[in-house]
């Protein structure tokens, strides 16, 4: 099974480290797709088929607290699994969005943790089937 994914966060850069540690998770990976804030986010998951959402709070346009809050009230995207990835440092609403069944990962983040979670929020088990995580010689965060 391949992961199709979808990565929103206001900030290119910080998609293209989404995206580069996913790739190096060695967990199967399908399309990735990518937006720039919620509002992109919803259009995009109305065209395309997403397994898992990888998703920044503070945006403009539409934050993605609002945008997790809108797929919970959509029968047909309620039980996406979602990972918020953020820099968010309020307690309160970080568990707001635990408790609307997103799992957290705050960044800079290893790419063992980003992996490990997905496993965790998905259901995979067979983590000897896909791999070692591929990390960078300096043990980077991103």
């Amino acid at each position: 099974m391949a992961f199709n994914v979808l990565v929103v966060d206001d900030s290119a850069v910080m998609r293209q480290m989404v995206v580069r540690t996913l790739r190096m998770s060695g967990l199967p990976l399908g399309q990735v797709h990518e937006a720039g804030n919620g509002e992109e986010g919803l259009f995009t998951l109305q065209e395309q088929w997403v397994d898992l959402l990888l998703l920044d709070i503070n945006m403009p346009v539409m934050n993605g607290e609002e945008m997790l809050r809108r797929l919970r009230a959509n029968p047909e995207t309620e039980q996406l699994p979602v990972i918020v990835v953020s820099t968010e440092g309020s307690e309160t609403r970080l568990h707001a969005l635990q408790e609307l069944g997103a799992a957290i990962v705050r960044k800079p983040f290893a790419p063992e943790t980003l992996r490990d979670t997905i496993l965790r929020i998905t259901g995979v088990t067979d983590v000897e089937y896909y791999g070692p995580v591929s990390v960078a010689s300096d043990d980077s965060d991103f």
